[in-house]
């Protein structure tokens, strides 16, 4: 499958992300956002991307030049996605507006065109039942933040044929990424894995056991991991985090995922983590 024009709904974190890297690395890129100041906003925050990767040396002012000039940003969804090869979705976890969202991109995308989800746990095949071509239909869940993260998680859906999987890891590999594949199920393998470890950390830090430096200390330095539980949260976002446990406790039922008690006082209380410059740490 000849994937040149890449599609990106959503112009956030992840969104811009994902179009930043795929520009770099030669795709046509569109990002799509619902009204231009956050379309520019994706834009300018892929401009300061590239312009951190020359000033580290990852990459040339040429080659971020280039990148930018593969970058087009559009707030007409059906124009944007009438050309494209590959849809990526990135917009907030909710399952109404993936459906919603993925019904107009059929509507309006080419018969060829393959439709991707970089949501973190909501079911693929359910996505996919919004649409006519379930079987060009997968989950391509990148990790924050995307220039830097190695991983892609490839999501097979029920119906998903294996070539759209086969042609989703050949994108991944040119973004540079090592791709695992999964089958649809709760969480997938990283959220099911990474809620259940960030769930204890949150109860253990609410009991009492330890603070949250020493919580994060305890597995970045005995066990390797790059980034603390809680202060991966906080990267994250605690909401995304709760919106996430809250899902993967209504599938499996686990005691292991039911949302810890200050999880729901901080998202309530507006403690977002670095978004709104306070969580489990505060920032600047």
């Amino acid at each position: 499958m000849d994937i040149q024009h890449i599609v990106v709904i959503g112009a956030g974190t992840m969104g811009h992300g994902i179009a930043g890297q795929a520009a770099r690395v030669g795709y046509t890129v569109t990002l799509v956002d619902v009204d231009n100041t956050r379309v520019i906003g994706g834009l300018d925050a892929i401009g300061r991307i590239y312009a951190k990767g020359v000033a580290r040396q990852k990459m040339t002012e040429a080659e971020a030049e280039q990148g930018r000039s593969r970058l087009k940003g559009s707030t007409n969804l059906g124009a944007a996605v009438a050309s494209a090869d590959l849809v990526i979705e990135a917009v907030p976890e909710h399952m109404e507006l993936k459906r919603s969202l993925f019904g107009q991109i059929d509507a309006a995308a080419p018969d060829h065109a393959i439709l991707a989800s970089n949501t973190s746990s909501l079911p693929i095949t359910e996505i996919a039942s919004a649409t006519t071509r379930a079987p060009r239909v997968l989950g391509m869940h990148f990790f924050n933040p995307v220039a830097v993260m190695p991983l892609l998680e490839l999501v097979r859906g029920e119906f998903t044929d294996p070539a759209v999987m086969a042609a989703a890891r050949a994108v991944g590999e040119r973004l540079g990424k090592t791709c695992i594949e999964v089958a649809d199920a709760p969480g997938f393998a990283t959220s099911r894995l990474g809620i259940a470890l960030g769930n204890e950390a949150m109860r253990m830090f609410e009991e009492g056991v330890a603070s949250a430096e020493d919580i994060d200390k305890a597995m970045t330095l005995g066990y390797r991991h790059p980034i603390g539980p809680l202060a991966l949260t906080d990267l994250v976002g605690l909401d995304v985090r709760l919106a996430i446990t809250e899902h993967l406790h209504r599938e499996i039922g686990s005691d292991t995922f039911r949302p810890p008690r200050i999880l729901k006082r901080m998202v309530r209380a507006g403690k977002l983590g670095r978004k709104t410059g306070q969580g489990f740490y505060t920032y600047d």
